[in-house]
């Protein structure tokens, strides 16, 4: 079995669900609070290994309940957790989740121990980036150990997926360390200017990614599915029609199960149509890394 390693964050999620948003100064009562492990690294983790996937996670956490339980979490779901870095001083991270009637997301993010993930931490995993078929990371941790991270990955010939999230912008020599990138329509359009609201304006934002020296681009675009552009593939991949109750995780289960895919040698008309269904899959519950489903699960 190909091995993934996924580097990012990790956090507890307090989720509270409530039939809209309150205003700004307004209180809305009757809401239902839950609380999750969270944080996208850990999510596309969990999302990676429940699907079968040999996975090795690093992140930083606090040394507090918050982290031990995240740890146990990442043991029962059969994830390596040796490259676990522990932060003495932060506290690990934390994020408050609103969800409404329409099961749309507010996320406010405190990134306690993420924000000390280092460079010098990631020179100390040169093993594990030879071992990895693929690596997978996000932006809840800084950005120079992103960078780093991903120069790194490159020089030795691997394959880096980006998830650029949450989306800022990033230097030119990111984009030419990438496999792949995958953001959503919100991500593309803060990367490259363009407004993405169907396959025509997809195409020129993917277009304009790979002129920046990103080999492949998938745009995630919510019930409409995903947008692909590789050298052997351009087109829409459409996602399973279902009822959403809880977008939070959408995006990193279907990032943790393309990697799952493209590490397992699937096309990727293939690999994006079973990230598709677990993503769909993952809607229809609440919480991140709760709503992941394992394999046996997806259609």
């Amino acid at each position: 079995m190909t091995s993934i390693l996924v580097i990012g964050s990790a956090n507890t999620d307090m989720v509270l669900k409530a039939d809209r948003f309150p205003r700004p100064g307004e209180t809305v009562l009757g809401g239902t609070f839950f609380m999750f492990p969270g944080g996208k690294g850990a999510n596309q983790a969990v999302a990676a290994a429940r699907l079968q996937g040999q996975v090795t996670f690093v992140c930083k956490i606090g040394n507090d309940i918050f982290g031990k339980n995240a740890v146990e979490g990442f043991v029962q779901e059969g994830i390596n957790t040796d490259c676990v870095f522990y932060d003495q001083a932060l506290p690990s991270g934390v994020a408050l989740i609103l969800v409404n009637g329409q099961g749309q997301n507010e996320i406010a993010v405190a990134s306690g121990a993420n924000a000390a993930l280092s460079v010098s931490d990631v020179d100390t995993l040169d093993s594990q980036i030879e071992n990895a078929s693929l690596l997978v990371t996000q932006l809840e941790t800084p950005l120079a150990t992103v960078v780093h991270l991903i120069a790194k990955a490159h020089a030795k010939g691997k394959r880096v997926i980006l998830n650029p999230a949450p989306a800022q912008l990033l230097p030119e020599a990111v984009y030419q360390g990438l496999f792949l990138i995958t953001p959503n329509e919100t991500e593309t359009e803060i990367l490259t200017g363009i407004s993405v609201f169907d396959e025509y304006s997809a195409n020129e934002a993917a277009h304009l990614l790979r002129s920046w020296g990103v080999q492949n681009v998938i745009i995630t675009m919510g019930a409409q599915g995903v947008f692909v552009h590789s050298s052997h593939f351009v087109g829409m991949v459409e996602a399973p029609k279902v009822e959403a109750i809880d977008t939070t995780a959408a995006g990193d289960v279907f990032n943790g199960a393309l990697a799952v895919a493209l590490a397992n040698g699937q096309d990727w008309p293939s690999a994006c149509r079973f990230a598709c269904q677990a993503a769909s899959v993952s809607v229809t519950r609440m919480g991140a890394q709760a709503s992941a489903p394992y394999l046996h699960e997806l259609p």
